[in-house]
């Protein structure tokens, strides 16, 4: 059953119910924060930042991923942090499901609602989804921060995501390619607020895949590079 919680907003007092997001292992699981009822909510000051992130154990096979804290906008302007305990909850149990390790690399993973974007973190968290699901398992923050929204990385790749309200421009593309190569890893972007004309011409001549994320969480191909890594082609050719 999913866990939910009661969450009050510390500026305005409102109430709202707030249900525990479900992130994908790579064993086939799902990987579930448990909520902290006796914890408070607080409300974030600070722009989003790769280092707020919660590290979680899947209680199936045991794999340790990190992902974005959860958080929940309030009607009155003000971003909560929902509190957690640190712990994974308890996976549902299922009739007749054996062992997810025995059905081996080629398993089935769940398909997994995207995340609506309310806040910033949803935006990472949509991102950090979509890449899981193209099969990048080792995923984590970046090193090195961007000028702009926040880094992911993962084994032969980096990924940054601009949950800011302006289009990205030429230069946020020419930072992440420039970085990605002396990572020698390929790229990829994703952007709130879509992309500067000449970005787009910019990121078609580097090889860089765009994607924008709709307020579903949906990742949505810009360009034609970003249609081929949809279908399972590596950036850059890696």
């Amino acid at each position: 059953m999913t866990e939910r919680l009661s969450v009050c907003c510390p500026a305005c007092r409102r109430e709202h119910l707030y249900t525990a997001p479900s992130f994908p292992c790579v064993c086939g699981a799902t990987v579930t924060p448990e909520l902290d009822r006796r914890g408070t909510a607080t409300a974030v000051t600070h722009a989003v930042s790769a280092e707020d992130w919660m590290s979680l154990r899947c209680a199936v096979c045991g794999r340790r991923d990190e992902w974005p804290y959860p958080e929940l906008g309030c009607a009155c302007g003000t971003v909560l942090r929902v509190p957690v305990t640190g712990r994974s909850a308890a996976p549902p149990a299922t009739a007749g499901a054996g062992d997810p390790q025995e059905a081996g690399p080629r398993q089935r993973r769940p398909r997994l609602p995207p995340v609506e974007i309310r806040t910033a973190r949803d935006a990472v968290t949509a991102a950090a989804l979509y890449l899981r699901r193209l099969g990048y398992r080792d995923l984590r923050r970046a090193d090195q921060r961007p000028p702009s929204g926040v880094g992911l990385a993962a084994r032969g790749l980096l990924a940054q995501v601009d949950p800011t309200v302006r289009p990205a421009s030429l230069r946020d593309v020419e930072c992440l390619w420039l970085t990605a190569m002396t990572e020698s890893a390929g790229c990829v972007y994703f952007s709130l607020a879509g992309y500067a004309g000449d970005a787009r011409a910019r990121a078609d001549d580097l090889g860089v895949p765009l994607f924008v994320l709709d307020l579903t969480g949906t990742a949505q191909p810009v360009n034609s590079l970003a249609d081929e890594l949809d279908g399972g082609a590596p950036p850059g050719g890696a």
